[in-house]
């Protein structure tokens, strides 16, 4: 088994069926060339710029500057730093990838950039995502910070509109990859762009925990604010980022929790970056996030952002039990506590019941209503309770949260509530938190129905890419490279291939490749 193998095995089953292949025998001569020449430049330009993790993280990593890292190579020094990587095509739902990097785990997108966006691609391609993530893994506070960061992301309660905008971010990726997209499709995507942006009620936990994110993770500086290095891996992976953001034209500010509230825009280079003091910085930034979220704060707060969401999320209760499903409706009575005023939630089903991230049986079709309060409820039978919050629940247990013939009075006035349906009661709310509470359990009663697909657009974009490279210059790309690693030189090849390159006037990479060769054949 290889170390990639060992390194799929090793993930939840839910999280396998994202994974793709290298299929490193698929990158053409002009995709290796374009890895070579983005880091050879990269490397030279950061050499002083990046942080000091950044070039020694490069080899602990299983990254050189010749050709495109495979993902065993990379596995096995990644082993010894408690990190592995994984294949993945393009942008994958964001729980996905923030519950990887929770594990440890990098999401390496397999494709490289077109040869015409060496400078900037918002696309994540493998330059962004091994040699600008896992360098600086090789720092082990900040790689602890990552793994935090895919925590509070995997724990942040998303909207039903973050879906549309990460759909339509997909859509530009692939679209602006596509060599044969025209001004006008790209236009179409980025005006879906907008509309999905436009179309969000409110700022989600989730697009915070993205904000902060990108601000840190993605383009992130670090040290004295007017002499800061790069570690966030936008930067370290763009050549045209990499030179910007160090010029006076980038406003730099110092790191604080207002980057988890200000917008960026993936199609353009960052005019303001927010510059931390040190990593230990982010851990600071990073809990004053998590201090503001339903995950942490759980009670009447909790419940209103899952409410207002409108999707899957999960309510821990004082027991430990886990209740996975959508909150429906809240009804307030008396306080209970100074974070508690909802006297009865209503989840609408399907409601999957877990403790400790583990699914205990299979979900439960109907709705399930969690009253809070001090009561006893018997293990089968009728009951009739009345608690602190001024809820009167009565009703026939039928076992093990079952309820039939349910009625509910709050103040003396009715509630209009479901007859049949699981009921909790719980004298607190420690958490609510986003997704749902066993992620493998939930994608295996519902993952077919919700599948994730690569697409055929993305496929189509990939082909394309290929085709547009023909096979004479195709050959022309891997003679120059075995002429540059042959140690008798480039000899006398050199006029023949720039004479033949007359008749492809656009490649200006490998005209790069050739004029380099020649400088040395004269050095």
């Amino acid at each position: 088994m290889t170390p990639t193998e060992r390194a799929i095995r090793a993930l939840p089953k839910h999280l396998q069926r994202y994974v793709v292949s290298q299929d490193y025998a698929a990158y053409t001569p002009r995709d290796q060339a374009v890895w070579r020449h983005i880091l050879r430049r990269l490397t030279v330009h950061l050499k002083d710029k990046a942080h000091p993790s950044y070039l020694k993280g490069l080899d602990a990593t299983g990254i050189g500057l010749e050709r495109i890292p495979s993902l065993d190579e990379m596995n096995e020094k990644l082993h010894s730093l408690g990190w592995s990587a994984v294949a993945v095509r393009g942008f994958i739902p964001p729980s996905v990838f923030t519950e990887l990097q929770a594990l440890g785990v990098l999401a390496i997108a397999a494709d490289i950039r077109a040869y015409q966006h060496v400078d900037y691609t918002p696309a994540p391609d493998i330059i962004h995502e091994s040699a600008g993530h896992a360098p600086i893994l090789a720092d082990a506070r900040y790689a602890e910070y990552l793994k935090r960061c895919g925590v509070a992301g995997f724990k942040a309660i998303a909207s039903v509109e973050d879906q549309a905008v990460f759909e339509a971010i997909r859509n530009l990726s692939v679209v602006k990859e596509d060599p044969t997209a025209t001004p006008e499709d790209v236009a179409v995507a980025g005006a879906r762009l907008r509309a999905a942006s436009q179309s969000r009620r409110y700022v989600s936990e989730n697009t915070k925990a993205s904000r902060l994110y990108w601000w840190t993770a993605e383009y992130g500086l670090v040290g004295a604010l007017g002499e800061p290095k790069i570690y966030g891996a936008g930067l370290l992976s763009s050549i045209g980022e990499a030179v910007h953001c160090l010029t006076s034209a980038v406003k730099k500010v110092p790191l604080s929790l207002v980057c988890a509230e200000t917008e960026y825009d993936i199609t353009t280079m960052q005019p303001q970056l927010f510059v931390a003091r040190d990593f230990d910085h982010l851990f600071e930034v990073l809990e004053e996030f998590e201090a503001t979220t339903a995950w942490k704060r759980g009670g009447d707060f909790g419940l209103e952002e899952a409410l207002r969401a409108r999707t899957v999320n999960h309510l821990v209760l004082a027991e430990g039990l886990e209740l996975s499903g959508k909150v429906a409706e809240l009804a307030a009575g008396r306080p209970l506590s100074a974070i508690l005023c909802t006297a009865l939630v209503r989840l609408d089903g399907p409601i999957l019941i877990s403790r400790e991230g583990q699914a205990l049986r299979r979900p439960w079709s109907g709705p399930a209503l969690v009253a809070f309060g001090k009561a006893d409820l018997p293990p089968s039978g009728a009951f009739e309770v009345e608690l602190l919050s001024g809820l009167c629940l009565s009703g026939f247990k039928v076992g093990d949260h079952e309820v039939i013939n349910l009625r509910a009075h709050l103040h003396g006035q009715p509630l209009d509530v479901p007859s049949w349906a699981l009921l909790f009661v719980s004298e607190s709310l420690p958490s609510v938190a986003g997704g749902p509470a066993d992620p493998g359990a939930w994608d295996h009663w519902f993952g077919e129905q919700n599948a994730f697909a690569e697409g055929d657009a993305e496929a189509q974009a990939r082909a394309r890419k290929a085709d547009a490279l023909t096979a004479e210059l195709g050959a022309l790309y891997t003679e120059v490279r075995a002429l540059r690693e042959s140690d008798a030189g480039p000899g006398h090849r050199l006029p023949a291939i720039l004479a033949t390159l007359e008749r492809f006037p656009e490649d200006w990479l490998l005209r790069a490749e050739v004029a380099e060769l020649t400088e040395h054949s004269h050095a």
